[in-house]
């Protein structure tokens, strides 16, 4: 377990998550008065059994000296949350567990102050692409034998990861954590793309950018700042950037220090095929790829290496995941495409795409729900599948343009997109589940949903295999 400092005064934990529960270890570890609270009785329970004072925070948020919230707490949109509020009118600190990290850092002596001890501390946010581009880099440095390790807002809470001396950290961070974070700060923070979501939590575009732009804030990110340009705050921070002393590289797909295609990304003149890295598909991953490189680069790894941990690098469940192959026939797991800019880039990566898409929308606030990006990708997909609530209004939107079915369930949808893949007989045909929509109308996340496409396929497939000959349709 991480060792955190004794503070002063009482600590309160609103939010009892899995990050909220390894604070509250930590913080109860070192011996620290905690209070906490969580709108469910079942985390109230084990809070208490792991010695939390428990207390409706909301009600009575009393003299605490700090809280400590879930990064889904809204701080500023749509209102801040009551126990934010009750916080700050207390003059309370309104912390996370990175701001908590940091901590323990200091206290170990292996931040900024620890000489030869220090670690190296990466940070890797974007709306989309930045849980590939942590594993990939995670992997790269594990093939290279660092000594890494691989959290945030992906695997372990950081709080539960290990603290050893000279090891690099390797931290997915959201907008939520980011907006919340105040005292960690990152050696190199990469910054891949930012396009419209969780407006609702940012209140608009422009504060859904600040809040991914504290990744660089106060200095933060001297070693290197990896900023993609493909959109216009992109371009207006690395402009920004470009006026402090710190290492820049942008990425982009044009006028950018390394820039990326379709399956390949050219650096210092030096074009880099990733046509043999199977699970590196398309541009987006080309532009994942870049960063890593920069990353690799950075801390000194050969290029020719960089390249061999690319090829052997397997991918990450539910991320255009290629899950099994019958009778030439491909099936795909994206269900982490939870918005339309994510399924934008898995329909470019393929051609003759059975699309399964669908779930709740993530719409417009007038409540439209724009999929012109995803027009010009249309000529690969051969039909549409349609699932969840968005399904009605998805055939709607995608009715002059595809073929669409409604299959309301995934069972049902890989059925019959499978079917019609078998009997058109186009060359590589892919079953594409992605969704471009959230997962919560049918599951609870969207690895649940990810794992009912797997196992929707596998049933398909397997009943597929014990049909009568005369009763299968011709490959």
């Amino acid at each position: 377990m991480i060792a955190l400092p004794t503070y002063s005064g009482e600590t309160a934990i609103f939010g009892l998550g899995r990050s909220g529960l390894a604070a509250l270890a930590a913080l109860h570890a070192a011996g620290n008065r905690v209070v906490a609270w969580d709108d469910a009785q079942a985390p109230r329970d084990t809070a208490r059994e792991m010695g939390a004072t428990i207390r409706d925070l909301t009600q009575d948020f009393g003299d605490a000296a700090r809280l400590i919230v879930s990064p889904g707490v809204p701080l500023t949109h749509p209102a801040p949350h009551p126990v934010v509020a009750a916080a700050r009118a207390a003059g309370a600190e309104v912390l996370g567990d990175m701001d908590l990290f940091a901590d323990a850092l200091a206290h170990a002596g292996l931040d900024g102050a620890g000489g030869q001890n220090k670690v190296t501390l990466i940070g890797i946010t974007g709306t989309n692409g930045k849980s590939t581009t942590t594993a990939l880099v995670t992997h790269m440095l594990q093939a290279a034998g660092r000594n890494v390790y691989q959290g945030g807002n992906i695997g372990l809470p950081v709080l539960e990861l290990p603290l050893q001396a000279g090891a690099v950290y390797v931290l997915e961070l959201s907008s939520y954590q980011l907006d919340l974070n105040r005292r960690f700060g990152v050696d190199i923070g990469v910054w891949l793309n930012l396009t419209p979501d969780h407006l609702d939590r940012h209140g608009d575009m422009v504060g859904y950018a600040a809040a991914k732009a504290n990744l660089f804030a106060d200095g933060k990110a001297a070693q290197l700042r990896v900023v993609g340009v493909d959109e216009a705050a992109g371009r207006k921070l690395a402009q920004t950037l470009k006026q402090d002393a710190a290492a820049l590289t942008t990425i982009g797909a044009e006028n950018a220090d390394i820039t990326y295609l379709a399956d390949a990304f050219t650096v210092a003149g030096e074009s880099i095929s990733l046509t043999d890295c199977a699970a590196l598909p398309g541009a987006h991953n080309a532009q994942n790829a870049a960063a890593a490189f920069a990353i690799g680069r950075a801390l000194g790894l050969p290029a020719d290496d960089i390249r061999a941990a690319f090829q052997s690098f397997t991918g990450m469940a539910h991320r255009l995941q290629l899950i099994a192959e019958h009778e030439a026939v491909k099936f795909v797991n994206d269900s982490k495409a939870t918005n339309i800019e994510a399924t934008r880039h898995a329909l470019a990566a393929y051609n003759n795409i059975y699309w399964i898409a669908g779930g709740r929308a993530k719409t417009a606030a007038d409540g439209s729900l724009d999929m012109n990006m995803l027009t010009p990708y249309f000529g690969n997909v051969r039909g549409a599948y349609l699932i969840g609530e968005a399904a009605q209004p998805f055939a709607a939107a995608l009715a002059d343009t595809l073929p669409t079915t409604i299959s309301k369930t995934l069972d049902k949808a890989v059925a019959a997109a499978a079917m019609q893949a078998m009997t058109d007989r186009f060359d590589t045909p892919v079953v594409l589940l992605s969704p471009a929509c959230a997962s919560f109308d049918q599951y609870k996340d969207f690895e649940a949903r990810g794992a009912a496409f797997n196992a929707a396929v596998s049933d398909w497939i397997e009943a597929e295999k014990n049909m009568p000959a005369e009763g299968r349709r011709a490959p």
